[in-house]
């Protein structure tokens, strides 16, 4: 999970020719393109309401292949405007849907990690993303009430309280209708392409919404009862999509190939994401954010050229390429936000061109060493950023508020307290992340590890701060300001660190080596490894 840099606030160019976009599906000089799954709308058919409107570019049209019984095939061609629309078919008896919910857990790294955990005791699972991610107990191994309950049972018993299952009785699904030239066609699987391999896609009714896609589309079924459409694409084709969302079109140029080599990292590393729903990856900040081609620009896709193949690598295997937008000063090592094994080029590094902090000799899991580098605000690549330095007050009542609603999602006991006693920071990392928070409350303290502390308030952006007591000159106790910096995980690439440096006069190469030590930049080959869910090397394979 990263968070991304880059909004699109700003008027996108629309002179198609100047990017050659005619030509996107397949971009010069890479025959062996990899092709991608992206879940491009990811919950088709939550709202009865929802609509999809697909569009062909001027002059092109769509084909649609819908699947009909008895494995055929039916194919409509139109140079119109196809609308998807939700009905909700009635079921003719009650249908009990249950899953066994192992955990639940804010990023895909911890879910990640645990359901490593989980195969490690003999479970078979699979990581799902409902709302937040959830660890669930295999659907077609535990397919039955009686195993599934079985399973409960013997966790529960093991002192695993938090397991669960979840259960919800439809009496109706919904039916994807295709609305073309007037007529409409209930299918539930369909794919679309076009002459010129490029579709437009708006979820709303605004014409200036719409997104350009290249390659293909998919609508087909996902684990949650609805759908999802999804965008075949090539790698460089879907970069073109990301680079100019994730750190911007103004970006000097060595960040942007830097971005570019680190993006197309993080897509081959992470293929196997929504396994569970039958695609790769999703397009916003739970991957990375990928719009389409809409926001392509010269320079975005110059930097994406230039760095053609490319991606990170330590001892021959993809990186675990993750960035964010602003660390805040200093990097984090994986395990100061995650669960799991250390990166060993995923550690702490002071965000600065200069010896502005020694580490060594001035941990920052020391509390009074953190907070007085948290006063510091110059000399760091990130010191223009607002977010480098950030503080939130919150009254207690909206802090209880957010902590029981998060520890209901997370099925706590601890969900039905009333008040707040007290908080504080009880462990932190070498580079100052939060590790341990105790919130003491009327029925007990319990206690926030790493990333959860982000889950459970709405007022920091990180993990990267210390908590102030207020009480607005009133007896007893107000609230809390929360003083620290940066935004996102901070593991990994700053985003906003990168475009100081680059405009240094670093390159990307060494932008790169400074946020990812010991690590190298390799073209694309088979002898590449990649780690996937059950950390079993496999190579990438060219098609």
């Amino acid at each position: 999970m990263k968070i991304s840099l880059w909004r699109c606030s700003y008027t996108v160019l629309t002179t198609f020719c100047l990017l050659g976009l005619t030509a996107a599906s397949r971009p010069e000089g890479l025959a062996n393109d990899i092709e991608l799954r992206i879940g491009i709308v990811q919950r088709f058919g939550d709202d009865p309401k929802e609509e999809l409107l697909l569009e062909p570019t001027e002059g092109d049209r769509l084909r649609l292949k819908f699947q009909k019984g008895n494995n055929q095939q039916q194919t409509l061609v139109t140079n119109k405007p196809v609308k998807l629309e939700v009905t909700m078919r009635p079921l003719t008896q009650p249908v009990v849907e249950e899953r066994l919910v192992l955990g639940t857990y804010r990023t895909y790294e911890t879910a990640e990690d645990s359901a490593r955990n989980w195969r490690a005791k003999g479970i078979e699972v699979e990581i799902t993303q409902p709302e937040r991610w959830q660890v669930w107990a295999k659907r077609d191994v535990y397919s039955t009430p009686l195993l599934r309950r079985l399973l409960l049972e013997s966790l529960q018993a093991a002192g695993k309280k938090k397991v669960f299952i979840s259960t919800r009785v439809l009496q109706q699904v919904p039916q994807v209708s295709w609305v073309i030239d007037g007529k409409r066609y209930s299918r539930n699987y369909v794919e679309i392409d076009s002459d010129k391999n490029l579709i437009k896609v708006n979820e709303g009714k605004k014409p200036q919404n719409a997104r350009l896609y290249a390659g293909r589309l998919q609508l087909q079924s996902n684990a949650y009862g609805t759908y999802t459409l999804v965008n075949e694409v090539p790698l460089e084709t879907y970069l073109r999509g990301v680079v100019p969302y994730e750190i911007g079109t103004q970006a000097p140029k060595a960040s942007m190939e830097a971005q570019a080599i680190i993006a197309r990292t993080y897509a081959l590393r992470n293929i196997h994401r929504f396994e569970a729903d039958g695609y790769q990856l999703c397009a916003d900040t739970h991957c990375q954010v990928y719009y389409g081609l809409k926001g392509a620009t010269a320079v975005t896709d110059r930097a994406i050229a230039t760095t053609r193949g490319m991606v990170l690598t330590y001892n021959d295997e993809l990186v675990d390429a993750l960035y964010s937008s602003t660390t805040g000063g200093i990097t984090a090592a994986f395990s100061d936000v995650w669960n799991g094994d250390d990166r060993p080029y995923l550690q702490p590094v002071i965000d600065s061109p200069s010896n502005i902090w020694n580490l060594t000799g001035q941990s920052l899991a020391d509390e009074n060493n953190f907070q007085r580098f948290i006063s510091l605000k110059k000399g760091f690549n990130e010191s223009e950023w607002d977010l480098f330095r950030w503080r939130r007050e919150t009254k207690l009542e909206d802090i209880a508020k957010g902590l029981q609603k998060f520890l209901k999602v997370k099925n706590s006991p601890y969900a039905k307290f009333k008040t707040i006693k007290g908080m504080k920071v009880v462990e932190r990392s070498r580079s100052g992340r939060i590790l341990k928070l105790a919130v003491d409350t009327d029925i007990g303290t319990f206690y926030l590890h790493k990333d959860e502390v982000r889950s459970a308030f709405a007022a920091p952006v990180s993990t990267l701060f210390y908590l102030q007591p207020l009480n607005k000159g009133k007896p007893g106790l107000w609230g809390y300001a929360f003083v620290g910096g940066g935004l996102g995980h901070g593991v990994g690439l700053s985003q906003t660190g990168a475009q100081h440096l680059a405009k240094l006069g670093w390159s990307n190469a060494k932008i790169l080596e400074f946020y990812y030590p010991g690590t190298q930049i390799q073209v694309l080959n088979n002898t590449i490894k990649l780690t996937n869910s059950n950390s079993v090397h496999t190579t990438v394979s060219l098609k």
